[in-house]
């Protein structure tokens, strides 16, 4: 009995160890991680020939420093905030989900409404936002946006965006009069800031635009950006309501992208 009692003793010992190692590497395992600018423009800035990658930031204000995926380009470095290239992840999240950040800086991902504000919150540079849009038939366009900014939850993540140039068209403004979404808050299916009560379009009343547009956005009045719906392969990508919409670039039915990206670049103010 005393023997088989130490042996218990002993083995919930090791399982105790075994438990508090892992903790231990977890915690080191996350502060470990070395910050390498306070976004991926003062990485390229400082490191010209830095190649396009994950690499660990922290902006100016924010505790924690987090992964992001840079693009490295002639025209300086890029923080990639949200990536779609297929259906493998799921836009249809929630409030929460949102604001956190999800899926695989590797591949499709939405980096999350917290740490979008923290890149674009500082009052000593500017940032630009950019849109990259690829279609089925092998083209691509893009809208870049001066002077991007969301403001803080308290705001519900509102969007500002200045001048527009590109090839896409300025779908934030809106295709037509009356569904501007510069200067609107995010919505997700819990959480409704878009302005409809309700809406009509066409023949249709809509209360919801994230119900009906699918996925989370600054929707006014829907409008005509939403890249944060269903993904639809080729052939099966044109005519739904929900989708990886950029109005003002495929009509007059919905065209559905077969690919996105956006991402911010800053601008030190002197």
């Amino acid at each position: 009995m005393m023997i088989s009692t130490v042996r218990m003793l002993t083995s919930w010992a090791g399982l105790l160890l075994i438990s508090l190692g892992v903790v231990t590497s977890e915690v080191r395992k996350s502060s470990d991680l070395v910050v390498q600018g306070t976004d991926c423009t003062e990485i390229k800035t400082v490191s010209p020939d830095a190649s396009s990658g994950i690499y660990t930031i922290q902006p100016s204000g924010l505790k924690r420093p987090f992964k992001v995926y840079c693009e490295m380009r002639k025209d300086g470095g890029w923080t990639v905030i949200q990536r779609r290239s297929g259906g493998k992840v799921s836009f249809n999240r929630n409030w929460k989900e949102y604001k956190r950040g999800f899926g695989n800086i590797h591949k499709e991902h939405w980096l999350g409404l917290a740490k979008i504000w923290a890149l674009t919150k500082s009052r000593d540079h500017k940032s630009t936002l950019r849109v990259d849009l690829w279609d089925f038939e092998g083209g691509s366009v893009y809208a870049n946006y001066q002077n991007f900014q969301i403001g803080n939850e308290k705001t519900a993540y509102k969007l500002h965006v200045g001048k527009y140039s590109g090839t896409a068209g300025d779908a934030i403004r809106g295709a037509y009069a009356g569904i501007d979404q510069n200067g609107y808050g995010f919505s997700t299916h819990d959480r409704d800031n878009d302005g409809c009560s309700p809406c009509i379009l066409g023949d249709i009343a809509v209360m919801d635009c994230s119900a009906r547009e699918g996925g989370g956005w600054w929707f006014s009045r829907c409008g005509s950006a939403d890249l944060h719906g269903d993904w639809h392969s080729k052939g099966s990508n044109r005519g739904w309501a929900s989708g990886l919409h950029w109005l003002t670039w495929k009509s007059p039915e919905p065209y559905s992208a077969k690919a996105t990206r956006m991402m911010v670049k800053t601008i030190k103010q002197s």
